[in-house]
């Protein structure tokens, strides 16, 4: 508990899901926090609350990651506030349901400018001040940057984007000292597949999946501290998350076919 204590820790898409559980879990181990999302009103909520039970220091900052000036801000926010920076956890999302064929290209962009360049611009500007504390690069990606998943095209493209990125910048501070890792939760209960966008660009407005099967975001914030707290370098949650990772990179074809078949049993299926 101890490793976190004192520490600031940036953390975006923090106002619910993964995000809000981790503010919750860094603030429990005693981190002060930097919270950053779209909603600043619950953002503002949420720092209060943690400020109250935790007896530490946290601020809201209304952040868009896709917008490059915000990711700036941000930083130099959380510098104003704590005259450093130890961790960012790059976690702000969007997912997506739709077939290739039928989607609008500009959700594919949305996805990318969200999920890869907003890690790309929260990291590049905070990274200077992370070198100076060696402190912890975290990228929240998925499965689905390990291994392509149908209906998913514009989401899996921009996990494997920031798997590639995340892996790059880990060698290239291979000897700073700063930790880099990336943390790839299983199917997780959030609100991330209700706000998938569809081939149009709205909101599906509901879930695909069984979400009571799956893991909390609760679970998944204790996972990231603890790997971050270990240093670790990739963190695959789940045993089938494991085992499609396995899978995927020795038999490939057969990767195929079981991905196809899994998703031929989600609600609604888009592949049958």
């Amino acid at each position: 508990m101890d490793f976190f204590k004192n520490k600031v820790v940036i953390i975006t898409g923090a106002s619910s899901g993964i995000g809000k559980a981790c503010a919750e879990e860094f603030a429990k181990r005693g981190a002060n926090l930097v919270l950053a999302a779209r909603q600043y009103v619950t953002l503002c909520e949420i720092t209060a609350d943690l400020e109250r039970r935790y007896s530490i220091k946290a601020i809201a900052v209304q952040v868009d990651v896709s917008k490059e000036e915000d990711c700036i801000l941000m930083v130099k926010q959380a510098l104003v506030t704590f005259n450093k920076i130890d961790m960012l956890i790059n976690n702000a999302g969007l997912s997506m349901r739709a077939l290739f064929n039928e989607v609008e290209l500009a959700v594919l962009k949305n996805l990318m400018d969200v999920n890869f360049w907003g890690a790309v611009y929260c990291t590049k500007y905070a990274l200077p001040e992370i070198l100076k504390t060696k402190g912890s690069i975290i990228g929240v990606s998925s499965i689905a940057g390990y291994r392509g998943l149908p209906g998913r095209t514009g989401y899996s493209s921009s996990k494997f984007a920031m798997n590639g990125f995340m892996e790059s910048l880990r060698t290239e501070l291979l000897k700073t000292g700063v930790h880099v890792m990336v943390a790839c939760p299983g199917f997780t209960t959030s609100n991330i597949r209700v706000a998938a966008l569809a081939k149009d660009g709205t909101s599906h407005g509901e879930t695909s999946m069984e979400e009571g099967k799956m893991m909390s975001a609760e679970e998944v914030a204790v996972n990231i501290a603890n790997g971050i707290a270990a240093r670790k370098r990739t963190l695959i949650m789940t045993g089938q998350g494991k085992l499609t990772v396995w899978i995927n990179k020795l038999l490939p074809a057969l990767a195929d076919k079981l991905v196809f078949n899994h998703f031929t049993k989600e609600k609604n299926a888009l592949v049958k």
